[in-house]
């Protein structure tokens, strides 16, 4: 029915609290209030109540939410805050060592259940807590590596951040972070003390926990901290960090060690055995000691072992020093024959002391060094220098800090007449494949030992040893018609009928009278051609059927080259900046090919290079044949249809296209015939990196073109109009871009290093500059083709080039 409003008081103030609220329906209730309606007065008053009473509802929640929301970005705000400040109460972060740490963490679920409630009142975030907000997602992302981590310890400023990434290298796989030791090193010498004491913890836990991470921080902190003016050398925080880890103060923690018997030994404590006493001892001079020859001597070691602990480090550092002498006493000589000559007697008294508690730094697996076989050892090409070659014997083992040293097995006079029978004698193989006595049958094996403190019979026994080697050189050398007799006799023996088809020895034939490697002649004033020639296969062969460690299952055989005089940080800078290259090109899909070699920095004018292997000069392969480069792959390779050819060429491209960047990038100079390689598989390999980016033999900038590409290159490629040339400046295109993608991985490692340095390879400002330049991050794929080709048409025709192998040849003899 129809009816109209007697009283409006209740309608009108309903009305006004609707219209206090915003409510959408204050037109709905006016319509309903003031004009004729419908519908009944008290059912409508009840309905616009009901609908008030839920906005209102509605609006509190929405207002409890938004206050929530502020107080927890508030919280986050100032948690942020407080974790960017450094702590107080000590200089450095301590993440894995201090569990309670006020440093900044990593943040779990439950750490956030427990934090007290945040204040009410809300505070809008600044612009500095919102940078760090987003400064702190990149670092937790995955994304965020040990590159991105080195980069922003160099650069940032903020204590807060230099401390949090101090403490996420503890985060990081070891071996990521060994690549970028330099740069954490130079850092702690030459940058101020926040960065520092960020590096410092994790530099100290590394050290207690790793014989060869102590050793190679403190070479680097030495060779580095050279760079300082002696006075403030003295105090400086690197020869402090130096000094400490010499000590041998940093010792793993014997609460944190673990027994063998109860558990497995960690990769992070060293435990001392009853074997370790045979090479080391407590008392100053020890180093490394003569296991075998003097019984007498051996027992009193072992009891010392119980007593105290020896010092981890005398051992290798012993061994290095050794080995750095040598080469040191070798420049003082006049001939090469006479090197030669020492350097053999050198190593043959250092073969007394082995094996011992040593190893080769520059080697991938565990082991132990357990013989030098001196007569395989040679000196290399040098003019004022003495850098020499040595193949080590290593038995391989879980660790060297804590398993047993292999025991010394005694050279017979008559090698060929050694036996299994004789090789047994009381030794046993563990499960490791290392070597293994107890004291009772040591003691009996002693007596049956050479005495070598007789230099006269130790010489003696060396040049017995000398022809033995020879003789089995040659018996080794011999047709394979007596060993087919030899097949043939076991054959009648066994009575057994042996069919071989025809296609099989045609194709044994065709592979042992075709396309053999040629072997190098000996040269008196080139005596490393004929080690450096030989196959590496052949050499492992033939020195271990001559070694009485030979018959051991983890046997292997390493080499490596000793420096004297030379600064290789440099070596190391150029290593360093090839494999972040190396690991671009595989990233883009890239086939390009380059050969780092590890480099270890010994001091600021000695170290270790990891030799490749399989490779001699261009130098010695033109003195040694007599050929041009193209002949001479036809000679070792077959003839151009051959897949043998066809692959040693695309080596050949693929790797002069690589270094060929390198070379451009880096400035590499110094580019004659003596300083590349190639090797058995047709690769090209450029060493000796001691003029790079702002350094020229003497100064002079003489070598003018981007890189080193003669007439004798492109002949091996096909020539000019040839496919695989085409294919190498293609090749040179795809690994430009893929480079400058990845730009600051490359400047970072550059820029780092010219922090407080001298080296020569710093020298002007324009350094960093001039090689971020060399990247062409303006230009077009287009135009860098365009550059690609003008820097591959400037390089071929440089008469600089030419005029400087003609240099070399009349100065130094270099083909």
């Amino acid at each position: 029915k129809t009816s109209t409003v007697t009283d409006p008081t209740p309608w009108v103030l309903l009305m006004n609290q609707c219209l206090m609220s915003n409510c959408i329906l204050s037109q709905v209730i006016y319509v309903i209030c003031f004009v004729p309606a419908v519908i009944d007065p008290e059912v409508a008053l009840k309905a616009c109540q009901e609908v008030l009473l839920k906005v209102r509802l509605q609006n509190r929640d929405t207002t409890e939410q938004q206050q929530q929301q502020d107080n927890s970005r508030q919280a986050v705000d100032e948690q942020q805050q407080d974790d960017d400040d450094p702590p107080a109460d000590r200089g450095g972060p301590q993440w894995p060592m201090s569990p309670d740490s006020s440093s900044i963490k990593e943040e779990d679920e439950e750490e956030e259940e427990e934090k007290a409630p945040p204040p009410a009142a809300p505070s809008p975030p600044s612009s500095a807590s919102s940078k760090q907000s987003w400064l702190l997602r990149l670092f937790e992302s995955k994304l965020f590596d040990v590159s991105m981590a080195i980069s922003y310890l160099y650069k940032s400023k903020e204590p807060g951040v230099q401390a949090y990434i101090g403490n996420r290298l503890f985060s990081f796989p070891d071996q990521e972070v060994d690549f970028y030791l330099p740069q954490l090193l130079s850092m702690y010498v030459h940058m101020d003390t926040e960065v520092g004491d960020a590096i410092r913890p994790y530099l100290i836990y590394r050290c207690r926990g790793s014989i060869t991470f102590s050793l190679l921080s403190a070479w680097l902190l030495g060779a580095y901290s050279s760079d300082m003016h002696i006075s403030t050398q003295r105090h400086s925080r690197g020869t402090k960090l130096r000094k400490l880890i010499l000590s041998d103060e940093l010792k793993p923690d014997p609460s944190r060690a673990l027994s063998v018997s109860d558990s497995p030994v960690s990769s992070r404590t060293h435990q001392r055995s009853k074997s370790d006493a045979t090479t080391v001892s407590c008392g100053p001079g020890a180093g490394l000691r003569r296991t075998g020859s003097n019984p007498k001597v051996e027992a009193v070691q072992e009891e010392v072992s119980f007593v105290g602990i020896p010092e981890r480090l005398r051992p290798q550092r012993e061994f290095i020093k050794s080995l750095l002498c040598i080469g040191k006493r070798l420049a003082t000589l006049p001939t090469k024959e006479q090197k030669t000559q020492r350097l053999i007697s050198e190593l043959s008294l250092l073969n007394h002391k082995l094996p011992a508690r040593v190893w080769l730094p520059t080697a991938e697996h565990q082991h132990h060094v357990c013989r030098i076989p001196h007569t395989q050892a040679v000196v290399l090409n040098s003019k004022d220098k003495a850098p020499y070659i040595i193949y080590v014997e290593v038995l391989e083992c879980e660790s060297f800090e804590t398993s047993p040293v292999p025991i010394r097995i005694p050279e017979t006079r008559i090698r060929s007449a050694r036996s299994a029978e004789n090789l047994d004698c009381g030794v046993a193989a563990n499960g490791g494949g290392t070597v293994a006595m107890t004291s009772e049958h040591r003691a009996g094996s002693f007596s049956t030992v050479q005495n070598y403190d007789n230099d006269d019979e130790a010489w003696a026994t060396d040049d017995i040893g000398q022809l033995q080697v020879e003789a089995e050189a040659q018996t080794s050398s011999s047709d394979n018609i007596s060993q087919f007799s030899v097949d043939s006799i076991t054959s009648l023996e066994s009575k057994e009928p042996v069919f071989i088809a025809a296609g099989d020895i045609r194709r044994r034939l065709s592979e042992n009278l075709a396309h053999t490697p040629t072997s190098f002649r000996r040269d008196p004033e080139d005596p490393s051609a004929v080690a450096l020639k030989e196959p590496w296969e052949e050499k492992v062969r033939r020195i271990r059927e001559a070694s009485p460690y030979g018959h051991l299952p983890n046997w292997r055989l390493q080499s490596v080259i000793v420096k004297c005089g030379d600064d290789l940080r440099q070596e190391l800078l150029a290593y360093q900046v090839l494999r972040q290259l190396q690991s671009i090109w595989q990233q883009e899909r890239v086939p390009l090919w380059i050969k780092p070699y590890k480099i270890l920095v010994m001091s600021s004018d000695s170290g270790m290079i990891e030799p490749v292997l399989n490779a001699v000069s261009l130098h010695q392969v033109r003195k040694q044949s007599q050929l041009s480069l193209l002949d001479y792959f036809l000679q070792e390779h077959g003839s151009y249809t051959t897949e043998a050819f066809l692959t040693a060429q695309r080596n050949f491209v693929q790797s002069c296209a690589g270094y060929s960047l390198i070379c451009y990038l880096l400035q590499v100079k110094d580019r004659h015939n003596g300083n590349i390689l190639l090797d058995s598989e047709g690769h090209i390999i450029h060493i000796d990196f001691g003029f790079i980016l702002s350094s020229s033999p003497r100064n002079l900038g003489f070598e003018t073109s981007a890189f080193k590409l003669t007439s004798e290159f492109v002949d091996v490629m096909g020539g000019l109009d040839g496919d695989m040339f085409i294919y190498y400046k293609m090749l040179m295109l795809q690994g430009l871009i893929a480079a400058r993608k990845h730009m600051e991985k490359v400047l970072q490692i550059v820029e780092i290093m010219q922090q407080g340095s001298h080296l020569p390879c710093f020298h002007g400002s324009s350094t960093i500059r001039g090689l971020k330049e060399r990247f062409h991050m303006s230009l077009t794929e287009e135009q860098l083709q365009m550059l690609v080709e003008q820097l591959v048409d400037g390089s071929m025709r440089s008469i600089t080039t030419k005029l400087y192998d003609s240099f070399q040849y009349v100065t130094n003899g270099i083909m």
